[in-house]
C-alpha cells in the first residue's frame, strides 16, 4: 500500500513519518510544502496522478491562530483550498483521504463535550477556513475521514508544553488561563489514531467516511495542564525551581483571534467505529526531557 503524508515537518507529520516508515508493508512518501504545496491545484493534481496513492495523509495546515485574523487569505489557501484540491485528486486516483480539523470549529458555548453532529459555529479566520475543508472533503471525496482535534502538544515543533517549559525556565511567576478546558492531545497519540483508521478502512466491508473526534483524557483547564507539565518536569529534573503559576481568565490575556471556552471533544464515535481510545496525556508528559 502507498501512503502520502502532506505537512510531514508538522507536530503530527513528523510522528506519522516516524511511525509509517518503520512498517514493511507500506510505500511511504512524505512532503513539505516545498516539495507539495498542497495550496497549488495544479501541482497537487499533477503529483497525485503521478504518483497514484492507495491513502493520503493530509497533516498540512495554517495553524497560526491569531496570525490568521489577517493572513486571511493565505490560510483559507491552505485550510480550504488545498483540502479541496486534495479531495478531488483522491477522487480521481480512488484514494482514502485522512485529514485533520479542529476544535475550532465549534463556539465553545456548550457545557458539555461536543460530538460530531453537533453544530458548527467557529468564531474566528482559523476555524472558519478549517470548516470550509471539512466541507470541500465531504463534498468531492467518496472515502475519507476528518479526525477534528485540540490542544495538540509533542517533543517536535511549537506547543504549550515547550513554551510552558521556556516560561518556567525564564519567569519566577506567571499567569495560566483557567477558564477554558479541553483535552490536551500527544502528537503521536493523534498520528497512532490515522494509522489505526486507515487499517480499519483497508479492511472494513462498509464505507467508515465521516467526521469523528479525538482529544486527550481526561479534560483540564490550560491552568491545570499548565500545573501538570510542571509537576512532570520537577519529577524528571527539568527544571531546576518551578515557578508560582496564578489562576487568570481569557479576559486578563486578550489575544487577536477568540478560544473556544469549551474544547472538549467526545470520543465515543471513534472508539466505537474503530477502537481508539482517548490521548493518554499525562502519560505522554512522562517523555517532558525530550520536550525542552
Amino acid at each position: 500500500m502507498k501512503v502520502l503524508i502532506t505537512g510531514r515537518r508538522g507536530q503530527v507529520g513528523h510522528c506519522l513519518v516516524e511511525r509509517l516508515t518503520e512498517r514493511a508493508d507500506l510505500e511511504v512518501i512524505a512532503c513539505d510544502r516545498n516539495e507539495l504545496d498542497i495550496t497549488n491545484n495544479e501541482q497537487v493534481m499533477s503529483t497525485i496522478v503521478q504518483l497514484n496513492p492507495d491513502v493520503i495523509i493530509n497533516a498540512a495546515a495554517h495553524t497560526a491562530v491569531d496570525k490568521a485574523e489577517t493572513d486571511i487569505e493565505n490560510c483559507y489557501a491552505t485550510n480550504h483550498s488545498g483540502p479541496l484540491s486534495l479531495a478531488k485528486a483522491a477522487e480521481m486516483v480512488d484514494a482514502l483521504l485522512l485529514h485533520i480539523s479542529t476544535d475550532y470549529v465549534f463556539d465553545g458555548s456548550k457545557r458539555e463535550a461536543y460530538t460530531e453532529i453537533d453544530s458548527t459555529e467557529p468564531k474566528g479566520i482559523y476555524g472558519k477556513s478549517k470548516l470550509a475543508g471539512e466541507r470541500a472533503i465531504e463534498e468531492n471525496c467518496s472515502r475519507y475521514a476528518i479526525l477534528r482535534t485540540a490542544w495538540v502538544f509533542g517533543e517536535h515543533g511549537n506547543n504549550f508544553v515547550k513554551t510552558m517549559l521556556r516560561l518556567g525556565a525564564e519567569r519566577d511567576e506567571l499567569g495560566v488561563i483557567g477558564d477554558q478546558c479541553g483535552g490536551p492531545s500527544y502528537a503521536g497519540d493523534i498520528a497512532d489514531a490515522l494509522i489505526t483508521m486507515m487499517d480499519k478502512f483497508s479492511q472494513a466491508d462498509t464505507n467508515l467516511s465521516g467526521v469523528y473526534h479525538f482529544s486527550g483524557a481526561p479534560y483540564v483547564s490550560w491552568y491545570e495542564f499548565a500545573c501538570e507539565i510542571f509537576s512532570h518536569a520537577q519529577a524528571y529534573g527539568v527544571l531546576k525551581s518551578l515557578p508560582l503559576v496564578k489562576k487568570i481568565t481569557a479576559d486578563q490575556y486578550p489575544l487577536p483571534a477568540s478560544r473556544p471556552t469549551n474544547s472538549r471533544l467526545s470520543c465515543s464515535k471513534i472508539e466505537s467505529v474503530f477502537g481508539i481510545k482517548p490521548s493518554d496525556w499525562k502519560r505522554a508528559l512522562t517523555n517532558i526531557v525530550e520536550y525542552k
